[in-house]
């Protein structure tokens, strides 16, 4: 029935489109100006805030948030509503009610979606075997059979049902040499009740604790301190793309899947080898290039940093989405520290100076020891 909650799941979405309306009502910006700002259609916003879809990507949830002002806690709590509202989103479909839509809800409408025709009910099967059968005089005046004798066949054909599954209940558990119906229990943590739900950023727990465990298990550099911070939302983020996973930076069934798995390695270059490998490929200019490259990345060959239009920075020299598609490359190959290094270097020749880098450029000559980018990292292709 339209309107009628079916799922307790629901509460997931809902939660996560009423932060979304708070965050937007407190911004004071309409849809369309918010669109702009978070490079999103505004028919697209007013879906995710009426809760009638959920974003497949957090890239465009925090570009939203940003737009909207929120702070960093705000950021985390939004992040861990989209986690557990998207993974609903993935489950099959539910009827929700719908919800109240705002002033400045954009006129158009999505198309394409037809509704569901009403369903029918169709007639039960008659079922002959099972209807008890009785004797009668065959006679032109012999009452028609009631529907209610159907009724009673079907009770009686559950009952037999409950009796023979109880019966091989007890056979089981008088028979524990044979192996169980169901196969082994799953005693891995990840899939326990107690990490049913993705793991995410802001989570503090035995199941954050079990992830990094093994992501450094695969060779990821970070703490292993049960605390879902930045610098493990970047290594969740790293891995996936080295797993070929969508990198949601969400530790979903598939992530958790992989992760124990153990088929992909993060092992990389030390920043030893990082360093050396820019001095030799820049030689005019060799200290400004690891200068430059240590601002954006700290050396690091799997950083990631996100910008405030839901894309991305990847490798040493922090080569963003759309640098990477005019070179024709990928986030695995920008993980390469040898392909990254040899990018920058293809930049750097246009104009012979880091000119495509300017937020470290300006650090550095604003100061001789300049401190790396936390949050934003303006990389070449902004």
């Amino acid at each position: 029935m339209p309107g009628e909650v079916i799922d307790e799941h629901l509460d997931h979405t809902e939660r996560f489109a009423a932060y979304l309306r708070m965050l937007k009502n407190r911004s004071g910006f309409g849809f369309s100006q918010l669109g702009k700002l978070a490079g999103v259609s505004s028919s697209s916003l007013h879906r995710y805030c009426s809760g009638a879809s959920v974003p497949q990507d957090y890239r465009i949830v925090l570009s939203f948030a940003k737009s909207c002002g929120a702070s960093p806690e705000e950021i985390r709590h939004l992040h861990r509503l989209w986690a557990a509202a998207e993974a609903v989103r993935r489950t099959e479909p539910v009827t929700r009610p719908p919800a109240p839509v705002p002033a400045d809800a954009p006129a158009e409408v999505e198309v394409g979606a037809e509704p569901e025709p009403p369903a029918t009910e169709e007639p039960a099967a008659e079922q002959p075997a099972a209807e008890p059968v009785i004797a009668m005089e065959p006679s032109e005046s012999a009452p028609p059979r009631r529907p209610r004798r159907r009724l009673i066949a079907l009770a009686a054909a559950v009952c037999v049902a409950v009796v023979l599954a109880a019966a091989a209940g007890l056979y089981a558990l008088r028979n524990p040499q044979d192996p169980p119906a169901t196969g082994p229990a799953d005693d891995r943590m990840l899939f326990s009740r107690a990490c049913e739900d993705p793991v995410s950023m802001g989570q503090n727990d035995e199941c954050v604790f079990e992830v990094q465990t093994l992501l450094a298990r695969a060779g990821g550099k970070l703490d292993v301190d049960g605390a879902f911070g930045p610098e493990t939302l970047r290594r969740v983020t790293a891995f996936q793309v080295l797993a070929g996973l969508p990198p949601r930076g969400v530790v979903d069934d598939a992530t958790k899947a992989a992760l124990y798995e153990q088929r992909v390695s993060m092992a990389t270059w030390p920043r030893e080898q990082v360093e050396a490998r820019i001095r030799q490929v820049f030689p005019e200019d060799p200290d400004h290039a690891v200068a430059i490259a240590r601002c954006q990345s700290r050396l690091d060959p799997l950083h990631i940093t996100p910008n405030t239009n839901g894309s991305r920075n990847w490798g040493v020299f922090q080569i963003s989405d759309s640098t990477l598609k005019k070179l024709e490359g990928t986030p695995v190959q920008a993980f390469d520290p040898e392909w990254n290094i040899n990018a920058a270097r293809q930049l750097w020749s246009v104009t012979r100076d880091f000119r495509s880098w300017p937020f470290c450029e300006a650090a550095l000559n604003a100061t001789p020891t300049p401190t790396p980018p936390t949050a934003e990292a303006t990389g070449p292709g902004r």
